[in-house]
């Protein structure tokens, strides 16, 4: 490596001695000294070409990228605005339009330094590379292929509440923000998860809020003393009642599949519906509906009992144990 890049800038070196706006010999060659170098070469300056050629190369490469980022990247966000794209969509493909730009503002750069022969020596150590490259970042590439395919299929966007299994339980949380290796989830304990992309498009991934409306569903139980029909209508007009849920659908009462018939109580499940959907929404609706019904219930003298277990037989005094 050391060797090669000696060549290189005694190639340049040489081209750069006779002041002439030559070819060298070789495979990167400074076409022409150039208006950086000619300058240079006034002020006495050794070596103008190969300088000229580096001083043009950097200048080339920060004011084209520069001007590409204070130019074209804001033409390009209000662009995707009048499309009314939003976050999901926007931040992969701005991310894609800033490195093609270091890509042009490098080929760019390159050309101003007038060097020939370089890109290709890039292009055949990158294509020696690829393999070896491919079997060390399997992992990043097929993150990287997953986050397409979440940009592509849009399972969640940023700031929808999404659940999904892991080895330890059920993880949940909103998302934050989604790259092409990873995504980023906000726990609702305030905790910061960094998910591979290929975890999600690997499983199954619950996104509560992906519609406009939510069914949630709770199981009352009560005694077998209680009146079914009585516990069933106090379960519906509370529900009929709270601003939040909605009449259409309209909330329903069913006999738990569960649990219809426990140990200790009958089990009735309420399904109603809300809108706009998010986890604060559903966890205080949720909360005001039941404390509701607890109440209604109470006044009715509807128990919800607990469970309990009936023990019977005698007891051996003699020794102490329990028998049949």
């Amino acid at each position: 490596m050391r060797a090669g890049v000696s060549g290189w800038l005694l190639q340049l070196g040489q081209s750069a001695g006779d002041g002439t706006d030559g070819n060298t010999t070789g495979n990167v060659t400074v076409e022409g000294i150039g208006p950086v170098g000619q300058l240079l070469r006034e002020f006495g300056i050794p070596y103008p070409k190969l300088l000229g050629a580096a001083i043009s190369f950097v200048v080339a490469l920060f004011v084209t990228y520069a001007l590409g980022r204070a130019i074209v990247v804001p033409l390009f966000g209000r662009a995707l605005d009048r499309r009314g794209l939003d976050a999901h969509e926007r931040k992969p493909i701005q991310r894609l339009l800033k490195i093609l730009l270091f890509f042009v503002a490098l080929a760019i750069a390159f050309k101003a330094a007038r060097l020939s022969g370089f890109l290709t020596s890039i292009t055949a150590i990158a294509a020696a590379g690829t393999l070896a490259i491919g079997f060390a970042l399997q992992d990043t590439l097929a993150n990287f292929v997953a986050g397409a395919f979440i940009y592509a299929d849009r399972p969640f966007r940023i700031g929808d509440w999404i659940e999904w299994p892991g080895g330890s339980g059920t993880y949940a949380g909103v998302v934050e923000d989604i790259t092409f290796r990873v995504t980023r989830v906000r726990t609702f304990d305030n905790e910061l998860l960094t998910v591979p992309n290929a975890v999600l498009t690997g499983g199954v991934i619950k996104n509560p809020v992906a519609s406009e409306e939510l069914r949630l569903q709770f199981t009352f139980g009560i005694g077998y003393e209680d009146d079914i029909q009585t516990a069933t209508d106090i379960i519906v007009e509370e529900a009929e009642k709270h601003p939040d849920i909605l009449d259409d659908p309209t909330p329903t009462v069913r006999l738990s599949t569960d649990s219809a018939l426990a140990d200790s109580y009958v089990g009735l499940t309420s399904r109603f519906w809300i809108a706009d959907p998010n986890r604060a929404d559903f966890l205080k609706i949720r909360g005001e509906y039941v404390t509701a019904v607890k109440k209604r219930f109470d006044d009715a003298g509807i128990d919800i009992p607990f469970p309990q277990v009936d023990l019977s037989g005698t007891v051996d005094v003699e020794n102490g144990s329990q028998f049949e």
